[in-house]
């Protein structure tokens, strides 16, 4: 579990934000910038981790179509009860 989160910490220090649920994405001006990163990216892997990257265009990532259910309601704590001396 270590392994994963300081991978993490690291996609995260390198500019990567979470996009979904273990995708995470990061815009690159140019695909020498994007070829940096990927190096960069490899480079922190866990020995028994497994990456896919894609590089897509601006316009292709504004064309993402984005879904979403009901937002599942929150457990309801209980309230205080009250104590009587």
């Amino acid at each position: 579990m270590k392994a994963y989160t300081d991978f993490r910490k690291n996609l995260q220090k390198d500019g990567f934000t979470m996009f979904q649920f273990s995708i995470y994405v990061r815009h690159c001006a140019s695909s020498e910038n994007a070829a940096v990163h990927i190096k960069r990216v490899k480079s922190f892997l866990p020995e028994y981790g497994q990456v896919g990257i894609i590089c897509i265009t601006d316009k292709q990532f504004g064309e993402i179509e984005l879904f979403y259910g009901k937002k599942a309601s929150g457990v309801k704590t209980p309230g205080q009860q009250l104590e009587l001396f």
